[in-house]
């Protein structure tokens, strides 16, 4: 008798925390992502100009 309820209680506890995992998992890993897109700025000066080619080299 002890035994099965034992067996009952570790049964029910491993559902809740196994539950609980995946509910944190819902609330830490979004979705849906929002993507922002960053508008660039013309270069102004020359150092700008030689920075910004180089970079899309």
């Amino acid at each position: 008798m002890l035994d099965e309820r034992l067996k009952l209680i570790l049964t029910l506890l491993g559902g809740v925390v196994f539950a609980m995992l995946f509910i944190l998992l819902a609330l830490v890993i979004p979705v849906k992502k929002n993507k922002v897109y960053k508008t660039q700025e013309k270069p102004k000066t020359m150092l700008q100009k030689v920075s910004h080619e180089a970079k899309t080299r």
